[in-house]
């Protein structure tokens, strides 16, 4: 049962690549490690929705604060 994950990554190459980290950063290490991935990854979708954001949405907010002034 051979598996196909990106860039044709079978089973036994996935197994070994965690097994080779599970040895260099320990159990411990490994979950912060994949924690601050996660949130490096979170932050980078965040910047990137925002910058891509229409401009007619921040108008609005820009013209309710200015009758609120």
């Amino acid at each position: 049962m051979e598996l196909l994950f990106i860039g044709g990554l079978g089973t036994t190459e996935v197994l070994l690549i965690v097994l080779v980290l599970l040895l260099l950063f320990g159990g411990k290490k490994l979950p912060e490690l994949m924690r601050g991935a996660g949130r490096g990854i979170r932050e980078f979708k965040d910047a990137v929705n925002t910058a891509t954001a229409p401009e007619d949405d921040k108008k609005p907010a820009a013209k309710e604060e200015e009758k609120a002034e």
